[in-house]
């Protein structure tokens, strides 16, 4: 099949140099003889023109230079749509190339691009809302808040952030519903995820995959801060799940589950992300899976 491509570069995503890259993109799409244009992404994200792009041009591949919050505008815009799309990771996290083993260096990603093995992937819907990866509540949400008002991007200001709001975190009240379950908990923060880590190579949700049909939800409960710190980092640590909550909730220190869909309420308006940015919280919500919500090229 001749193919087609379609770069989206956001140009605030991470530190990396975006020059270069385009000389990368440029030098090895050529060698190829895959015809190409360069487009950047837009602050509105806003990627509805993309529909007719697609099909008028008979674009094969969209390849997206950006994080986990660029992956997730692209996708929701063109996943009902016969396209692939790829990953050369310059965000901050990249969670989701990660999990799909999508190196960070830009030449190896294009790579596996350029071998163009693709397959279906997981996505979920919060409150209609599309996510590719993951979306969280409380201490994580109020992380990507902060981060999204800084002026430099990167690993390093994230985890500034990220110790900045250590210390000053406190729970909030959920009450989780999970099929028969109902989980009432104050907690310092909730992760939905369809991939097994926040970014970074930092695991969350141990058993996580992005084509098993599932959702995972990781609840960290109210707790010391350095009991939290602790909590976190064997869990990070171990790649374990304990499974023995599954048929009776014991309030343990995290909690690990695994479904298809679920509802959450949030009384007291904690904060969300969705892929890493900052998005509009609210009271109730409606999480379900989307199974083979689009097409992700892969290692």
């Amino acid at each position: 099949m001749n193919r087609k491509f379609i770069y989206l570069i956001n140009p605030i995503s991470g530190t990396k140099n975006k020059e270069g890259l385009i000389k990368l993109i440029t030098k090895r799409t050529s060698n190829e003889n895959i015809p190409y244009e360069i487009i950047q992404t837009n602050a509105e994200a806003d990627y509805r023109f993309l529909t007719d792009k697609i099909e008028s041009e008979n674009i094969t591949d969209i390849i997206v230079c950006g994080g986990d919050g660029t992956v997730n505008q692209v996708a929701s815009a063109v996943r009902h749509l016969n396209v692939n799309i790829g990953i050369i990771p310059i965000g901050s996290g990249n969670g989701l190339a990660l999990s799909a083993g999508i190196p960070r260096d830009a030449g190896k990603a294009i790579d596996i691009i350029m071998e163009g093995k693709a397959a279906k992937i997981d996505a979920f819907l919060i409150n209609g809302n599309f996510s590719c990866m993951l979306c969280g509540l409380g201490f994580d949400a109020q992380v990507a808040h902060d981060f999204s008002k800084q002026h430099k991007r990167g690993l390093v200001t994230y985890t500034k952030q990220t110790i900045k709001n250590f210390f000053s975190a406190t729970p909030y009240p959920f009450v989780v519903r999970i099929n028969e379950m109902i989980i009432t908990t104050d907690a310092f923060f909730v992760s939905i995820a369809n991939s097994n880590q926040f970014g970074n190579n930092v695991t969350i949700a141990p058993q996580a995959s992005i084509c098993d049909g599932l959702i995972d939800i990781v609840i960290v409960n109210k707790m010391s801060k350095m009991k939290l710190l602790y909590s976190i980092i064997k869990q990070i640590l171990s790649g374990t799940v304990d499974r023995s909550q599954q048929k009776n909730y014991r309030p343990e220190d995290i909690f690990y589950y695994q479904t298809k869909k679920l509802t959450i309420e949030n009384p007291k308006f904690a904060p969300l992300h969705i892929d890493g940015d900052p998005a509009d919280t609210a009271a109730d919500f409606n999480i379900s899976v989307v199974e083979k919500a689009f097409s992700l090229i892969q290692a």
